[in-house]
């Protein structure tokens, strides 16, 4: 009942809090014989490491994965799973929980301090415990282990809004996406994001952003009907993500706009003899199952909490008091979240390809 675990066969349980000793995933049901190295797993979390540019937290983790078990490591370093759980571990190297004495008796407005308070009668003040954004280090770790089981599939993720500045979509270039700090898919976007984040973050606010993660190649009939669609999988998997307060698949609510007829995915066939489907409005999944077109998935990253603009709230005494957030926060936590979308879509795909050989062979 603790619901720190997530995935039917390949399954994920992440540990740890923000200003804790370590943090750290448990991955079970990977497939055994696969092979990779530390730095495959590295160079994942070095994408979604903080304090790399002036946009992020100063916080300064090397968020150093170590590799505690259910893997063989030969002697030139390469890794085999050997089937059996495998244990991650991020060590934090650079809390400072003092920033946050001030606050330890109140409700920060947005965060989850209330809500953890009112089921657990206790909550980890320090940066927010599990519901920092910190945990998701966690997460972008085990998506790497996820990654080697399905090595044909492309998963890559972009930002696509911030705050009021949306991409040109007839600009988009994936190339572009690591040249610039906020993974950003039109290079026109992402100088005006420059100057608009950094005037947020010179007022002590902060700005929300959408996330898109494209799935390229992965195979028809992932999913199964009503209680194991792949979307409402991937939808409850990007839910999951901290600060995450919205999910679309495809032309999700977009869809509501169009008409049956610009709606409908037509298909041809193929000169390869296969169909080949005009659009994509379903996001690659029709009735829960995939359609082998790519599988879309959206979502929306409220602005962080952390804010040095007081807000009303109230104390653990029920007192009215005025709440200002000190320390090291993301002016916009929705950049990092990129690589913590496409994690997520790594975990889901690998879940339900196992699935879909243990159903159908």
């Amino acid at each position: 009942m603790s619901h720190n675990s997530f995935g039917h066969l390949f399954r994920v349980t992440t540990f740890g809090e923000s200003h804790g000793p370590a943090i750290g995933a448990v991955v079970d049901g990977c497939p055994p014989r696969l092979t990779f190295t530390r730095d495959d797993v590295q160079a994942a979390l070095d994408r979604r490491r903080p304090g790399q540019s002036r946009f992020t937290t100063q916080r300064k983790e090397p968020d150093q994965v170590e590799i505690l078990s259910g893997v063989l490591e030969a002697s030139d370093g390469t890794l085999t799973t050997t089937g059996t759980p495998i244990g991650l571990l991020i060590r934090n190297v650079d809390q400072r929980s003092k920033d946050y004495s001030n606050i330890a008796g109140s409700y920060r407005p947005g965060h989850a301090d209330f809500t953890y308070d009112a089921k657990y009668g206790v909550r980890d003040h320090r940066g927010g415990g599990r519901s920092s954004a910190r945990e998701t280090a966690c997460r972008v770790a085990a998506g790497a282990i996820a990654k080697l089981v399905i090595p044909e599939i492309t998963i890559r993720g972009a930002l696509v809004a911030m705050g009021s500045i949306a991409i040109d979509r007839s600009r988009w270039d994936w190339e572009e996406v690591a040249r610039n700090p906020f993974f950003c898919p039109d290079p026109i976007a992402a100088r005006e994001m420059e100057g608009y984040l950094d005037g947020v973050r010179k007022s002590g606010s902060s700005v929300g952003a959408v996330i898109e993660v494209v799935a390229e190649n992965a195979p028809a009939g992932l999913g199964a009907p009503i209680y194991g669609k792949l979307d409402s999988d991937l939808a409850a998997a990007m839910m999951s993500i901290n600060a995450v307060k919205g999910v679309e698949i495809g032309a999700g609510m977009g869809a509501a706009l169009l008409t049956g007829e610009q709606n409908a995915d037509e298909i041809r066939m193929g000169a390869d003899g296969r169909p080949v489907f005009l659009s994509n409005n379903a996001g690659g999944i029709l009735g829960g199952i995939s359609t082998g077109q790519p599988v879309v998935a959206r979502f929306a990253v409220k602005p962080t909490s952390s804010i040095l603009t007081p807000r009303r709230s109230i104390d653990t005494s029920g007192q009215e008091v005025e709440v200002s957030t000190r320390g090291r926060h993301d002016p916009c936590v929705g950049i990092r979240a990129v690589p913590v979308g496409e994690a997520m879509m790594a975990l889901v795909l690998a879940d339900h390809v196992v699935r879909h050989r243990g159903q159908i062979g």
